[in-house]
Protein backbone atom coordinates (compact mmCIF):
# COMPACT_ATOMS: atom_id res chain seq x y z
CA UNK A 1 0.00 0.00 0.00
CA UNK A 2 3.05 2.29 1.11
CA UNK A 3 4.73 1.75 -2.46
CA UNK A 4 1.72 2.07 -4.30
CA UNK A 5 0.86 5.39 -2.54
CA UNK A 6 4.67 6.81 -3.42
CA UNK A 7 4.60 5.24 -6.89
CA UNK A 8 1.06 7.04 -7.45
CA UNK A 9 2.40 10.11 -5.75
CA UNK A 10 5.58 10.23 -8.05
CA UNK A 11 4.18 9.63 -11.26
CA UNK A 12 0.90 11.66 -10.97
CA UNK A 13 3.00 15.09 -10.14
CA UNK A 14 5.53 14.01 -12.87
CA UNK A 15 3.88 13.73 -15.53
CA UNK A 16 1.99 16.98 -14.42
CA UNK A 17 4.68 19.21 -15.79
CA UNK A 18 3.85 18.00 -19.27
CA UNK A 19 0.48 18.51 -18.87
CA UNK A 20 0.88 21.88 -18.09
CA UNK A 21 2.71 22.83 -20.56
CA UNK A 22 0.13 21.49 -23.05
CA UNK A 23 -2.53 23.58 -21.61
CA UNK A 24 -0.24 27.07 -21.20
CA UNK A 25 0.05 26.50 -25.16
CA UNK A 26 -2.90 26.58 -25.70
CA UNK A 27 -4.54 29.63 -23.31
CA UNK A 28 -2.81 32.49 -21.32
CA UNK A 29 -1.10 30.76 -18.19
CA UNK A 30 -2.98 33.42 -15.54
CA UNK A 31 -6.21 32.35 -16.43
CA UNK A 32 -5.72 28.40 -17.15
CA UNK A 33 -4.03 28.63 -13.21
CA UNK A 34 -7.22 30.74 -12.01
CA UNK A 35 -9.56 27.93 -13.02
CA UNK A 36 -7.68 25.33 -12.14
CA UNK A 37 -7.54 26.98 -8.82
CA UNK A 38 -10.58 27.36 -8.24
CA UNK A 39 -11.39 24.25 -8.77
CA UNK A 40 -8.69 22.83 -6.47
CA UNK A 41 -9.86 25.27 -3.69
CA UNK A 42 -13.31 24.20 -4.38
CA UNK A 43 -12.79 20.20 -4.22
CA UNK A 44 -10.27 20.57 -1.09
CA UNK A 45 -13.59 22.91 0.56
CA UNK A 46 -16.19 20.50 -0.43
CA UNK A 47 -13.86 17.38 0.89
CA UNK A 48 -13.35 19.42 4.37
CA UNK A 49 -17.80 20.06 4.28
CA UNK A 50 -17.87 16.44 4.05
CA UNK A 51 -15.99 14.58 6.36
CA UNK A 52 -17.16 17.19 8.94
CA UNK A 53 -14.27 19.40 9.10
CA UNK A 54 -14.52 23.29 9.98
CA UNK A 55 -12.94 24.94 7.11
CA UNK A 56 -13.24 28.64 9.04
CA UNK A 57 -9.69 30.40 9.97
CA UNK A 58 -9.13 32.64 12.82
CA UNK A 59 -8.40 35.75 12.37
CA UNK A 60 -4.72 36.25 12.73
CA UNK A 61 -4.03 33.48 10.47
CA UNK A 62 -6.11 34.39 7.47
CA UNK A 63 -3.37 37.21 6.11
CA UNK A 64 -0.85 34.00 6.21
CA UNK A 65 -2.85 31.53 4.39
CA UNK A 66 -3.52 34.29 1.84
CA UNK A 67 0.15 34.97 1.51
CA UNK A 68 0.78 31.22 0.97
CA UNK A 69 -1.93 30.75 -1.67
CA UNK A 70 -0.82 34.30 -3.63
CA UNK A 71 3.09 32.53 -3.77
CA UNK A 72 2.51 28.92 -3.55
CA UNK A 73 -0.70 28.14 -6.28
CA UNK A 74 -0.98 31.73 -7.53
CA UNK A 75 2.57 32.91 -8.58
CA UNK A 76 4.73 29.67 -8.50
CA UNK A 77 2.52 27.83 -11.01
CA UNK A 78 2.07 30.93 -13.14
CA UNK A 79 5.27 31.02 -13.50
CA UNK A 80 5.64 27.52 -14.18
CA UNK A 81 3.11 27.50 -16.99
CA UNK A 82 5.24 30.54 -18.49
CA UNK A 83 8.52 28.37 -18.02
CA UNK A 84 7.50 25.50 -20.12
CA UNK A 85 6.33 27.97 -22.92
CA UNK A 86 10.17 28.34 -23.63
CA UNK A 87 11.89 24.95 -22.03
CA UNK A 88 10.57 21.78 -22.09
CA UNK A 89 8.27 20.61 -19.42
CA UNK A 90 11.30 17.95 -17.72
CA UNK A 91 13.89 21.19 -17.55
CA UNK A 92 11.51 23.40 -15.73
CA UNK A 93 10.14 20.39 -13.28
CA UNK A 94 13.92 20.02 -12.60
CA UNK A 95 15.05 23.42 -11.91
CA UNK A 96 11.33 23.84 -9.64
CA UNK A 97 12.59 20.78 -7.48
CA UNK A 98 15.56 22.98 -6.32
CA UNK A 99 12.61 25.09 -4.02
CA UNK A 100 13.55 22.93 -1.23
CA UNK A 101 16.66 25.39 -1.24
CA UNK A 102 14.65 28.35 -1.06
CA UNK A 103 12.34 26.58 1.57
CA UNK A 104 15.03 26.20 3.65
CA UNK A 105 16.53 29.72 3.66
CA UNK A 106 12.68 31.14 3.72
CA UNK A 107 12.42 28.73 7.02
CA UNK A 108 15.35 30.68 8.78
CA UNK A 109 13.66 34.28 8.36
CA UNK A 110 10.38 32.95 8.96
CA UNK A 111 10.54 30.22 11.22
CA UNK A 112 13.65 31.49 12.70
CA UNK A 113 15.06 27.66 12.36
CA UNK A 114 18.77 27.28 11.88
CA UNK A 115 20.35 26.25 9.05
CA UNK A 116 22.15 23.02 9.50
CA UNK A 117 25.83 22.49 7.73
CA UNK A 118 24.31 19.67 5.84
CA UNK A 119 21.71 22.03 4.50
CA UNK A 120 24.00 24.25 3.84
CA UNK A 121 26.05 22.62 1.89
CA UNK A 122 22.66 20.79 -0.12
CA UNK A 123 21.89 24.33 -0.67
CA UNK A 124 25.44 25.00 -2.58
CA UNK A 125 24.79 22.18 -4.07
CA UNK A 126 21.45 22.49 -5.54
CA UNK A 127 22.77 26.33 -6.53
CA UNK A 128 25.69 24.77 -8.29
CA UNK A 129 23.21 22.05 -10.54
CA UNK A 130 21.25 25.37 -11.52
CA UNK A 131 24.30 26.75 -12.75
CA UNK A 132 25.22 23.65 -14.85
CA UNK A 133 22.00 23.40 -16.25
CA UNK A 134 21.05 27.20 -17.00
CA UNK A 135 24.43 28.73 -17.74
CA UNK A 136 24.78 27.73 -21.24
CA UNK A 137 21.90 29.36 -21.92
CA UNK A 138 22.77 32.77 -19.72
CA UNK A 139 26.34 33.00 -21.78
CA UNK A 140 23.96 32.38 -25.36
CA UNK A 141 21.11 35.09 -24.22
CA UNK A 142 21.73 36.64 -27.37
CA UNK A 143 21.15 33.59 -29.33
CA UNK A 144 17.82 32.33 -27.38
CA UNK A 145 16.59 34.69 -25.24
CA UNK A 146 12.95 32.59 -25.68
CA UNK A 147 15.04 29.77 -23.70
CA UNK A 148 15.97 32.35 -21.11
CA UNK A 149 12.52 33.42 -20.40
CA UNK A 150 12.11 29.92 -19.83
CA UNK A 151 14.59 29.42 -17.45
CA UNK A 152 14.18 32.91 -15.62
CA UNK A 153 10.47 32.17 -15.26
CA UNK A 154 11.27 28.57 -13.68
CA UNK A 155 13.40 29.89 -11.38
CA UNK A 156 10.85 32.54 -10.05
CA UNK A 157 8.26 29.52 -9.63
CA UNK A 158 11.44 27.43 -7.74
CA UNK A 159 11.33 30.83 -5.36
CA UNK A 160 7.72 31.45 -4.51
CA UNK A 161 7.28 27.51 -3.79
CA UNK A 162 10.29 27.75 -1.71
CA UNK A 163 9.00 30.55 -0.04
CA UNK A 164 5.03 29.63 -0.16
CA UNK A 165 6.31 26.40 1.24
CA UNK A 166 8.22 27.86 4.31
CA UNK A 167 4.71 30.25 5.33
CA UNK A 168 2.53 26.85 5.17
CA UNK A 169 5.04 25.32 7.53
CA UNK A 170 3.76 28.01 9.96
CA UNK A 171 0.36 28.11 9.22
CA UNK A 172 0.62 24.12 9.84
CA UNK A 173 2.48 24.92 13.14
CA UNK A 174 -0.89 26.95 13.88
CA UNK A 175 -3.08 24.41 13.56
CA UNK A 176 -4.74 25.05 10.12
CA UNK A 177 -5.87 21.63 9.06
CA UNK A 178 -4.39 20.48 5.56
CA UNK A 179 -7.07 20.60 3.65
CA UNK A 180 -8.47 23.71 4.65
CA UNK A 181 -5.26 25.31 4.27
CA UNK A 182 -5.06 24.14 0.42
CA UNK A 183 -8.39 25.60 -0.28
CA UNK A 184 -8.14 28.51 0.48
CA UNK A 185 -4.62 29.18 -0.34
CA UNK A 186 -6.02 27.78 -3.93
CA UNK A 187 -8.73 29.97 -3.83
CA UNK A 188 -6.19 33.20 -2.71
CA UNK A 189 -4.19 31.80 -6.02
CA UNK A 190 -7.25 32.12 -8.41
CA UNK A 191 -8.01 35.58 -7.30
CA UNK A 192 -4.17 36.43 -7.91
CA UNK A 193 -4.47 34.87 -10.99
CA UNK A 194 -7.34 36.17 -12.22
CA UNK A 195 -6.01 39.74 -11.40
CA UNK A 196 -2.80 39.09 -13.24
CA UNK A 197 -5.11 38.10 -16.11
CA UNK A 198 -7.06 41.44 -15.67
CA UNK A 199 -4.12 43.95 -14.87
CA UNK A 200 -2.63 42.37 -18.51
CA UNK A 201 -5.58 42.54 -20.44
CA UNK A 202 -5.57 38.88 -21.09
CA UNK A 203 -8.80 37.44 -22.44
CA UNK A 204 -11.27 35.51 -19.95
CA UNK A 205 -12.07 33.28 -22.48
CA UNK A 206 -10.92 29.48 -22.24
CA UNK A 207 -10.29 26.86 -25.32
CA UNK A 208 -13.71 25.20 -25.24
CA UNK A 209 -12.08 21.68 -26.20
CA UNK A 210 -11.86 18.10 -25.15
CA UNK A 211 -7.70 18.03 -24.86
CA UNK A 212 -8.34 21.60 -23.09
CA UNK A 213 -10.96 20.52 -20.45
CA UNK A 214 -9.59 16.91 -20.05
CA UNK A 215 -6.16 18.76 -19.27
CA UNK A 216 -7.74 20.98 -16.46
CA UNK A 217 -9.56 18.01 -15.03
CA UNK A 218 -6.33 16.16 -15.05
CA UNK A 219 -4.09 19.00 -13.63
CA UNK A 220 -6.80 20.05 -10.74
CA UNK A 221 -8.49 16.78 -9.84
CA UNK A 222 -5.42 14.01 -10.35
CA UNK A 223 -2.72 15.99 -10.39
CA UNK A 224 -3.36 18.50 -7.81
CA UNK A 225 -6.31 17.58 -5.04
CA UNK A 226 -5.70 13.66 -5.75
CA UNK A 227 -1.96 13.30 -5.42
CA UNK A 228 -2.04 15.86 -2.26
CA UNK A 229 -4.32 13.80 -0.54
CA UNK A 230 -2.02 11.10 -1.61
CA UNK A 231 1.17 12.65 -0.26
CA UNK A 232 -0.27 13.53 2.76
CA UNK A 233 -1.54 10.38 3.33
CA UNK A 234 2.29 8.93 3.16
CA UNK A 235 3.18 11.15 5.22
CA UNK A 236 1.17 10.17 7.89
CA UNK A 237 2.40 6.72 7.07
CA UNK A 238 6.39 6.88 6.65
CA UNK A 239 6.79 10.39 7.93
CA UNK A 240 7.61 13.55 6.12
CA UNK A 241 11.59 13.10 5.57
CA UNK A 242 11.00 9.48 4.11
CA UNK A 243 7.94 11.16 2.26
CA UNK A 244 9.99 14.13 0.64
CA UNK A 245 11.98 11.85 -1.49
CA UNK A 246 9.23 11.50 -3.80
CA UNK A 247 9.84 15.22 -4.49
CA UNK A 248 13.20 14.10 -5.80
CA UNK A 249 12.02 11.63 -7.93
CA UNK A 250 9.68 13.87 -9.78
CA UNK A 251 11.90 15.92 -12.12
CA UNK A 252 13.15 12.29 -12.57
CA UNK A 253 9.87 11.30 -14.25
CA UNK A 254 9.10 14.57 -15.38
CA UNK A 255 12.48 14.55 -17.57
CA UNK A 256 11.81 11.05 -19.36
CA UNK A 257 8.39 11.82 -20.03
CA UNK A 258 10.22 14.77 -21.97
CA UNK A 259 12.16 12.88 -23.49
CA UNK A 260 9.75 10.54 -25.02
CA UNK A 261 7.34 13.38 -25.77
CA UNK A 262 9.04 16.72 -26.43
CA UNK A 263 12.47 14.99 -28.02
CA UNK A 264 14.30 16.46 -24.98
CA UNK A 265 18.12 15.56 -25.41
CA UNK A 266 19.80 14.19 -22.09
CA UNK A 267 23.42 15.32 -22.45
CA UNK A 268 26.02 14.91 -19.72
CA UNK A 269 25.75 19.11 -18.38
CA UNK A 270 22.28 17.97 -17.99
CA UNK A 271 22.91 14.98 -16.28
CA UNK A 272 25.42 16.34 -14.33
CA UNK A 273 23.61 19.13 -13.03
CA UNK A 274 20.26 17.12 -12.15
CA UNK A 275 22.02 15.07 -10.22
CA UNK A 276 23.60 17.62 -8.14
CA UNK A 277 20.28 19.38 -7.48
CA UNK A 278 19.01 16.01 -6.32
CA UNK A 279 21.85 15.60 -4.07
CA UNK A 280 21.47 19.28 -2.85
CA UNK A 281 17.49 18.27 -2.12
CA UNK A 282 18.47 14.64 -0.04
CA UNK A 283 20.88 16.30 1.81
CA UNK A 284 18.53 19.15 2.68
CA UNK A 285 15.59 16.74 3.28
CA UNK A 286 18.09 14.95 5.46
CA UNK A 287 19.29 17.66 7.27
Amino acid sequence: MTAALFLATVLFWGSGAIVTSLQASASAPELSVAIRMFLVGSGMLGFSIATGKPITIVRGDRSWVAMQGILFFGLAFIAFYKATQGIPSGIAALVLSSSSLFAAVASRFLLDLRISRRAAIGIIFGLLGLGIVAAPQIFALHLNQQTMKGFIWAAIAAIATGAGTAIAARNQRRGVPIPVLMGWGALCGCGFGFAWALVVGTSLTIPVTTGYLAQLAYLAIVASCVTFLMYFTLIEKVGPARAAYALTVVPIVAMTISVIFEGLHVDTRLALGGATIILGNILILNA
